[in-house]
């Protein structure tokens, strides 16, 4: 229920205790952090709120009336309980500022995350990670179901409930072995070519997966030759000549630099997915959170 405007407010009754128990409104303004006649005009605000004198005020100083004494009685166990009211909350803002939980898909765990985490760490080095690595799809849940305090993903649907904010754009390469007759095509692939071809994939409800179906949406996809749920895994198997695979450009940077995979253009398709951090929409990033979210911001 609504509190009674008298005693809505408690700073006023917290000082008329400091000057019960100081003896003065000077000493309790100096207790308070404030000076005597501010202290002296929240005494005067006080007594205005409850409609009686509080403290009695001569040339020798300043005591408690006798309706101030018995408004002092009552007010104790009040500001006592608020005061143990904010020590909960700062413990409960301990934890939080303490613990964080983050849920990333493989992309950005493996290739992101880690100078990010350094970053965070500079910031604020008391804050214990956890972190989690999985699909797009497996993030989203963790974070909706709060085991997640926050999650980065890179698939282009989400499910309602979660606030997202683009990072940055990723590119999706078609990667073949340097052996696959693909390798040395002069031509480059269309979208109708790419969608009839079994590629080594990702599983179901990876991004870099979804992705690639919406780009490829007007064309009919053939089944993967191959489903693995780890980019290395994947990298591993088109490098053994057993397919084709599309990966996004950061996670196979290494393999084109040194020869040991080949890129092929693809023309009439948009392969982007974006890189995003989401957050459920019910709520507003705080300490921690809010630091790494930043860091990802100025770092994707």
């Amino acid at each position: 229920m609504p509190l009674p405007l008298r005693v809505a407010e408690l700073t006023g009754f917290d000082l008329l205790l400091s000057v019960a128990k100081l003896g003065g409104i000077g000493a309790a303004a100096r207790a308070h952090g404030i000076s005597q006649p501010a202290a002296s005009a929240r005494i005067q605000q006080l007594e205005a709120r409850v409609g009686v004198a509080l403290v009695e005020r001569s040339p020798r100083g300043s005591r408690l009336s006798e309706a101030g004494a018995l408004v002092a009685d009552w007010a104790r166990p009040v500001v006592e309980a608020a005061a143990d009211l904010e020590a909960g909350i700062a413990a409960l803002r301990g934890k939080r500022d303490t613990h964080l939980h983050v849920a990333a898909s493989l992309t950005v765990a493996e290739y992101l995350l880690p100078k990010w985490l350094a970053a965070l760490r500079t910031v604020s080095p008391a804050t214990a990670v956890a972190l989690t690595s999985g699909n797009s799809s497996e993030v989203a849940h963790q974070v909706l179901s709060g085991e997640a305090d926050l999650g980065f993903v890179e698939g282009p649907e989400l499910p309602s409930g979660l606030h997202a904010e683009t990072l940055t754009m990723d590119e999706l390469e078609l990667v073949v072995s340097p052996a696959h007759p693909w390798a040395r095509r002069r031509r480059r692939i269309r979208p109708e070519q790419l969608a009839s071809t079994p590629l080594v994939s990702r599983e179901r409800g990876s991004g870099t997966r979804r992705a690639l179906e919406l780009a490829l949406a007007p064309h009919r996809l053939a089944d993967p030759m191959l489903e693995l749920s780890s980019t290395t895994a994947i990298k591993a198997a088109v490098m053994e000549g057993i397919a084709p695979a599309v990966l996004g450009a950061r996670t196979v940077a290494t393999e084109l630099a040194s020869g040991t995979l080949v890129a092929v253009e693809v023309v009439g398709a948009d392969l982007r997915r974006a890189l995003r951090v989401v957050w459920p929409a019910s709520q507003t990033l705080r300490g921690p959170a809010a630091d790494l979210a930043a860091i990802a911001a100025r770092g994707a």
